[in-house]
């Protein structure tokens, strides 16, 4: 994300270098997305040591250690504060008192017992910078945009959204919106100086296991969002959401999402559901299938049941099916194993599958020797999913060159494809560190299939 000052203007093919994947249908983009340290948001600063102690409550102390200072030393002190950080975020001050809001209603305080700006301080100290993509960014899903109005010629606005990696190696959901053209072209809109954070609509619906809703701020962009962890199971991070635009039966629709939360401990499937990037509401994958990851959803319900694709035994993918979207208690059939050497170790989804004239088009991932990841492609009977009609022998995107360093060497990743006309966007991640973009045709793709 080194050019989140500015919009990243249209983005068009090249060829990738002779001798470079030379059987690869994908054209690179020459647009490139980066961890930026400079990106930060205005968080809670939630004290470790916020317990009684033989010293006694530290927060209360750190509380009347501030009440103590004299006008003018808590005046200058606040002074000091804003200098440093109140061109740095938005909203700044307005922040520094809704958390002096939490924290006078966690230890009781008087309302009455401080000036404005000595609650400001306070609340300042409670506070801290959070750089949310200073490691990484990657495994990027991209949906339509809820908001279609003015596109004209085949043009899409879309939404993609990114896994960001910051401080602690926690991962949080970022987005961008853009614009993607029918021939495989797109644009980004730029981002502010200033990210936020979604917010809980009820800060005591954050339990391990219960569904949580929370809002973007209504003056901020989704561009300039970023969905942190909230529950005690999603606090190692929120990993590799797959979007998709899910139709009901009854033409009603909604932007479905599957990630994985992680707890530090143990891994969860979860849905994130909204219906226009505003709110959204967080919740678990109920039943035995949702003990794994990477589970990606087909956008609407085949033979009245929704469907979806996961790796259940860490090797193969199999078909799982529901009459509900958040209950999958069963591990489905298997679909597909491994059978070309780019893919013996496992393969997996690379997000939901895409509805075209020639079946279902599945973007899957496969690792071979040396944990090499490659992305690969699979064609499923347009009725019946379960059916395999084709798949790619050789990988169409491999890590080459420069884009095998990274965080995690070796690695092209992607949690979702984009399709424009006939036309494919396919924003991927770079071994674990940056996000590229690739163009292709779905036609060029079922060329490749045996």
């Amino acid at each position: 994300m080194r050019q989140t000052d500015r919009e990243i203007p249209l983005s068009r093919d090249r060829e990738a270098p002779q001798g470079n994947q030379p059987l690869s249908p994908l054209r690179i983009l020459d647009a490139r997305l980066h961890a930026d340290p400079s990106r930060v948001v205005l968080r809670p600063f939630h004290l470790g040591w916020q317990s009684n102690t033989a010293q006694g409550d530290r927060a209360q102390r750190l509380v009347e250690d501030i009440a103590g200072l004299s006008e003018r030393a808590a005046s200058a002190e606040y002074r000091r504060v804003l200098a440093d950080f109140k061109e740095r975020h938005w909203q700044t001050e307005q922040m520094f008192e809704t958390r002096y809001g939490e924290v006078e209603a966690a230890l009781g305080l008087d309302p009455a017992r401080f000036s404005r700006s000595r609650k400001r301080l306070i609340g300042a100290y409670f506070c801290h910078e959070y750089t949310y993509a200073a490691a990484a960014l990657m495994n990027p899903s991209i949906v339509p945009h809820p908001d279609q109005s003015g596109m004209a010629g085949g043009a899409m606005r879309f939404i993609m959204s990114l896994r960001a990696v910051g401080e602690g190696h926690i991962s949080s959901v970022a987005f961008r919106e853009g614009i993607a053209e029918t021939d495989g072209s797109f644009s980004l809109w730029p981002q502010s100086a200033f990210a936020t954070s979604v917010e809980l609509d009820n800060v005591d619906m954050a339990c391990a296991d219960c569904a949580v809703s929370v809002h973007r701020h209504e003056e901020s962009s989704l561009s300039n969002t970023v969905i942190f962890p909230i529950t005690e199971q999603q606090r190692g991070g929120l990993e590799d959401l797959r979007l998709v635009r899910f139709e009901h039966e009854d033409g009603d629709y909604e932007w479905v999402g599957t990630y994985t939360a992680y707890s530090g401990r143990s891994i969860r499937s979860e849905l994130l559901r909204t219906r226009d990037f505003k709110h959204f509401v967080l919740e678990p994958i109920r039943g035995i299938a949702g003990r794994n990851k990477g589970m990606a959803l087909f956008p609407q319900k085949i033979g009245g049941e929704c469907r979806m694709i996961g790796r259940q035994d860490g090797k193969n993918l199999f078909m799982l099916r529901s009459s509900d979207l958040a209950h999958w208690d069963a591990d489905g059939e298997l679909l597909m194993e491994p059978k070309f050497p780019w893919e013996f170790i496992q393969i997996g989804n690379c997000g939901s599958p895409v509805l075209t004239d020639a079946g279902w088009l599945l973007i899957t991932h496969g690792v071979g020797a040396m944990r090499k990841y490659a992305l690969g492609a699979a064609l499923l009977d347009r009725d019946d999913p379960s059916k395999v009609i084709g798949r790619t022998p050789e990988p169409i995107l491999t890590a080459i060159d420069a884009d095998r360093a990274g965080y995690v060497p070796n690695v092209v990743y992607t949690c979702g494809v984009l399709q424009v006309g006939e036309h494919l966007l396919v924003p991927y991640g770079i071994s674990d560190s940056a996000v590229g973009f690739a163009s292709t045709t779905v036609a060029e793709l079922v060329a490749l299939m045996v």
